[in-house]
């Protein structure tokens, strides 16, 4: 499916989500507490089938926290972006994990380093830091006095 029909179809199934023009992606913008359905969607609708997370982040603007999941088909030959807003103070999403299994590890890195809580998550502990680290070092307000880097 090229990029235009792959925007069509997904506008006429959630005509209130919006898209990015531009980008070497479609992408898409999905309400937080929406996204597990639509996970499930994505990879097992016959005319979706994305079978593969090929990359999951979190981005700080300061006033809130961006999901940000790529997601592709190797079926069907198309990608796809699909982002949602978090709570800042409060960031939570439910987990992925259980749709693509990459995710799993992935959500565990960004648990540790922003913050966000993957609910329903299967093993949401630290992978890098100590446990008793203080901090989300990857948020643009973190203070590292050892560092003394400042955004």
């Amino acid at each position: 499916m090229t990029r235009e029909a792959l925007q069509q179809d997904l506008t006429g199934r959630f005509p209130d989500f919006t898209f990015e023009e531009g980008g070497q992606f479609l992408t898409m913008h999905v309400p937080a507490a929406q996204w597990s359905n639509v996970a499930y969607f994505f990879r097992d609708a016959p005319e979706m089938q994305f079978d593969f997370l090929f990359c999951l982040t979190c981005v700080d603007w300061l006033k809130h926290l961006t999901m940000v999941y790529h997601l592709r088909s190797y079926t069907h030959k198309h990608e796809l972006v699909v982002k949602c807003q978090l709570d800042r103070n409060e960031p939570a999403i439910a987990t992925a994990a259980y749709v693509w299994r990459t995710a799993e590890f992935h959500e565990r890195e960004v648990f540790e380093l922003f913050g966000v809580n993957f609910l329903q998550h299967p093993d949401l502990r630290k992978l890098i830091l100590p446990d008793d680290w203080v901090g989300y070092p990857l948020r643009k307000d973190y203070d590292d006095p050892i560092n003394m880097i400042k955004l």
